[in-house]
C-alpha cells in the first residue's frame, strides 16, 4: 500500500486525537464503531442507485457507492491505527496471507 495513504491515516488519527471529546479507550470503540456507519452509507447509496425505495426513486449513483466504499476503507485503516501503531505492517501482513490463502485455494491437485 501506498505509504503516503499510510501518512494521511496518521494525519487523520493525529487529528481526531486532538479533537476527542471521550476517553482513550472510548474513542478506540468509536472509531470501530464508525465502520458500521460507513457501511450502513454504502447500502442506502446502493439502495438509492438501483432506486429500490418506491417512495424515493433513484437517490444516488454508482459513483457515490464508490466513495462511500472509500469511506468505509478510511475508517477502517483510522481504526487499525487507531489500535495499534504499527498498522501498515499488520495490514502488510494479513494483505500477504488472504494472498496466500486465496491462491493455495486456487491450486489445482495435481493429476495423479
Amino acid at each position: 500500500m501506498d505509504s503516503r495513504i499510510w501518512e494521511s491515516v496518521d494525519h487523520l488519527v493525529a487529528w481526531l486525537d486532538a479533537e476527542g471529546t471521550q476517553s482513550p479507550r472510548e474513542e478506540r470503540l468509536l472509531r470501530i464503531l464508525k465502520l458500521s456507519e460507513e457501511v450502513g452509507e454504502v447500502g442506502a447509496a446502493v439502495i438509492g442507485a438501483t432506486g429500490q425505495n418506491p417512495r424515493k426513486g433513484v437517490t444516488h449513483t454508482w459513483e457515490d457507492v464508490q466513495h462511500e466504499l472509500c469511506d468505509v476503507v478510511f475508517a477502517a485503516l483510522v481504526a487499525l491505527r487507531t489500535l495499534t501503531p504499527d498498522a501498515a505492517r499488520v495490514f502488510a501482513d494479513r494483505l500477504a496471507y488472504v494472498e496466500q490463502r486465496s491462491t493455495a485455494s486456487r491450486a489445482t491437485p495435481d493429476a495423479s
